[in-house]
């Protein structure tokens, strides 16, 4: 008996006899929406169990995706429509129980039929919904009728759907090129201005993709965002200084740390997650960081009494937390789970506590001069609360807020004395949420009774060591006395 043909075959059309063969271009756009629809289902999939796999830049530009430019825009667009596509099928109630397991394909090619390249629509599932062109069409006019709209842009904004573009920025690795060099090279090809806070950062028009870039392949360049590339700049380390990158994977902020003290002294970056650390040494090997000590350790073991670590001058600190101000470049803020109002009050209070005892434990370090302390969040709770709550032990420590830029007009919310110290980058009008606190130590150097004091507890952890030593040693040679 022939065996059956599986219902779930993939192949193109072309393939199959007496069927018009696919054109280059109709060829790549047919794998592009399979592509496509496997990074959507396993974005979808772990924003519908809140464990997300990697953000869309990480899961399209992975080496298993070989059209990453046509991928990236099809998952960005059709997420962006998502609320739109699922209502239209909803109406038109169009797909069987065999195409619906294939939902997140039917999704990217239904977004082509209404709002993309209709021309290149070319597979079985894409047949299926051409067939339908016109109930799909009707439900969407539905649609329009029912949120009492005229225009798909006018139902855009019913569901509350945006396009923010923002400037694409990128970092110069001035540890492999000056900025002057790097300039001189994107004007071949590309529109691009020097920022004017941070000298070593590139401007470019939104939307450019650089990903393929031979500066970025080569590390001579990364794609970093500004207000990202603010905080190193913000702590200002100098040339042969020792600074600790205490929560640095995946590492942009590490390399641009050792570029900032021109590759003399020493950054050391920890970092816990066993798989975040090997991104990290990827981007200080691509950056050519030699400088850069990488320890895969948890920063809040790391003694501040430790030797090792009395030489440091500098930490900077950008914990783990809500990422609330970066969803426009996740794209979080289109996801099903994500409402603009919404957020998890246990969730953000863990992270308070911890982003607390990592500041804490920073300012004990007995040598540090500058700390910054930044994230990516919006939310007060992890950032202005979190500086308040540690004013008095900094000040104990010798420590005073300090303005960061003092040319950006975007301060801290002003619920302490001091908030505008702080710096704030805004989610509307900068297009990323960023938030960048200075503690430094008075009077720069540290006091001389410090001083002492540190010398005296380097000196009592090394007589420690040598009692443990000896004891050690007495009860080996004791054991030794018994066996015989």
């Amino acid at each position: 008996m022939a065996r059956k043909k599986p219902q779930g075959n993939t192949k193109p059309v072309a393939n199959k006899p007496n069927q018009k063969r696919m054109s280059n271009a109709e060829r790549s756009a047919y794998f592009a929406r399979r592509e496509a629809a496997k990074v959507l289902r396993t974005i979808l999939q772990g924003d519908a169990r809140r464990r997300a796999v990697g953000s869309i830049k990480s899961l399209v530009y992975s080496p298993s995706v070989r059209n990453k430019k046509a991928t990236y825009a099809l998952v960005c667009q059709t997420l962006k429509y998502l609320p739109i596509i699922k209502d239209v099928f909803d109406i038109a109630n169009v797909l069987s129980s065999k195409w619906k397991r294939q939902e997140e394909l039917m999704y990217i090619i239904l977004y082509d039929i209404l709002f993309g390249q209709e021309a290149l629509l070319a597979g079985d599932a894409e047949k299926i919904l051409l067939q339908r062109k016109d109930m799909l069409q009707a439900a969407l006019a539905k649609l329009l009728v029912r949120k009492k709209v005229k225009h798909v842009s006018d139902l855009m904004t019913s569901y509350k759907i945006s396009d923010l573009p923002k400037p694409r920025y990128a970092r110069v690795n001035t540890l492999k090129m000056d900025v002057e060099s790097a300039l001189l090279e994107f004007k071949k090809q590309q529109e691009v201005c020097q920022d004017a806070m941070v000298p070593d950062l590139l401007i470019f028009p939104p939307r450019t993709d650089l990903h393929d870039h031979p500066l970025v392949k080569s590390g001579s360049v990364f794609l970093q965002g500004k207000a990202s590339s603010m905080v190193a700049v913000a702590l200002g380390p100098k040339p042969g200084w020792e600074v600790i990158d205490a929560c640095a994977a995946p590492g942009n902020k590490t390399v641009h740390l050792a570029a900032l003290i021109k590759g003399k002294g020493e950054i050391i970056a920890c970092e816990l997650n066993k798989e975040r650390v090997k991104r990290l040494k990827d981007t200080v090997k691509l950056a050519g960081a030699t400088n850069v000590k990488v320890k895969h350790e948890d920063f809040l073991n790391m003694s501040s009494e430790d030797p090792a670590y009395s030489k440091v001058q500098a930490i900077l600190l950008d914990p783990s937390c809500s990422g609330s101000g970066t969803v426009v470049d996740r794209l979080d803020h289109l996801l099903p789970s994500y409402t603009a109002d919404s957020s998890d009050v246990n969730r953000l209070e863990k992270l308070a506590a911890f982003q607390k005892k990592a500041l804490e434990h920073a300012l004990s370090f007995p040598a540090v001069e500058r700390i910054v302390y930044s994230t990516c969040s919006i939310n007060q709770v992890e950032n202005e609360d979190v500086i308040n709550s540690v004013l008095p032990l900094a000040s104990s420590y010798g420590f005073e807020l300090t303005t960061v830029f003092p040319q950006w007009p975007r301060r801290g919310h002003p619920v302490f004395d001091g908030s505008q110290h702080l710096l704030r980058t805004d989610l509307i009008e900068d297009k990323e949420g960023f938030f960048i606190a200075l503690f430094v130590r008075k009077g720069v150097s540290t006091p001389a009774k410090h001083t002492r004091d540190v010398e005296n507890t380097l000196r009592a952890i090394q007589r420690r060591k040598k009692r443990r030593l000896n004891s050690f040693f007495l009860l080996k040679t004791f054991g030794l006395f018994l066996q015989s």
